[in-house]
């Protein structure tokens, strides 16, 4: 199965003209922002080879990511680390998204939201697109921009504090991860709430 632009069609044979896929990334690891991404695509200009991030190649992601900042009005937005631990993970990704869909240069009038729960504070009429990073065009284009966005920051962090890895595991539990948390401790850009790292502070009391 590959994504195509059955949903946008749809939303604009409904009327709405500017339809925007929405996608995140960064719920599951254990340090960093959660990532979300807002992309209304240009149905004449559509990159080639667009699909779930997670299905694609680093360098494929790179290509795709740099085509679609040509062709299509990307945004892309974090909720921090503070925001997660204050509001819960699920809160703190339907945060991004909103903020991504406020950063995009012309406003969205209908969102396609990747999973089953539209973020309680959206204003703009939506629906939900379960698996919809493989089944949209405009949400699997939110993933690349998402994906890539993200792993940048986690590059930037993972030279500000070495030792963890996150520039390959991009801060989710891996065996060097785990590992650093014992030897090293926890840094300023962990989700303190957390299990494996909740853990680990609640040891060390």
């Amino acid at each position: 199965m590959k994504p195509d632009l059955e949903f946008e069609r749809a939303a604009h044979a409904r009327g709405f003209e500017r339809v925007a896929g929405v996608d995140e990334v960064g719920r599951g690891p254990l340090a960093g922002p959660v990532t979300a991404a807002a992309v209304v695509l240009d149905p004449d200009r559509i990159p080639e080879g667009l699909n779930d991030s997670k299905k694609l190649t680093k360098p494929a992601r790179e290509r795709l990511y740099e085509e679609l900042l040509q062709v299509a009005d990307v945004s892309v937005a974090h909720a921090s680390v503070e925001e997660i631990e204050e509001l819960n993970i699920l809160r703190a990704s339907h945060l991004a998204m909103l903020r991504a869909l406020e950063g995009l240069k012309t406003p969205a009038d209908y969102a396609l939201i990747d999973g089953n729960m539209i973020p309680r504070d959206l204003t703009l009429p939506a629906e939900t697109v379960i698996k919809g990073d493989a089944r949209s065009q405009s949400i699997s284009a939110a993933s690349i921009a998402a994906k890539i966005c993200r792993d940048c920051v986690m590059l930037s962090l993972a030279q500000q504090h070495p030792g963890y890895g996150w520039e390959t595991n991009m801060g989710y539990g891996s065996k060097k991860h785990m590992e650093a948390l014992q030897k090293i401790g926890v840094t300023p850009h962990h989700r303190r709430l957390f299990k494996p790292v909740h853990n680990m502070l609640y040891q060390d009391k």
